[in-house]
């Protein structure tokens, strides 16, 4: 029985692992779009400009809105933070 606990904590690991990989933000490139999921929201945005020290100026995709990602990350990453490239 015990065997068959540590599987599913070891298998329970790597699926975390797997489903929190994503970008950093040392990797966005301007002009490219992305989503971003954080506290249950989803944002999808394409970057428009580098403002420095890992700060980006942002149009989102779907409101036509610009502003910054440090508005969206300024109240922290919640456990469903992820950041990834629209295909």
């Amino acid at each position: 029985m015990k065997f068959r606990i540590n599987i599913f904590v070891l298998s329970y690991t790597w699926i975390n692992l797997l489903k929190m990989a994503g970008l950093a933000f040392s990797s966005l490139r301007v002009g490219h779009r992305y989503w971003l999921r954080n506290f249950g929201d989803l944002y999808e945005f394409q970057i428009t400009e580098y403002l420095g020290s890992d700060d980006f100026y942002l149009k989102d995709l779907n409101t036509l809105e610009y502003y910054q990602l440090s508005e969206l990350i300024k109240y922290g990453r919640g456990r469903d933070f992820e950041l990834r490239e629209l295909r």
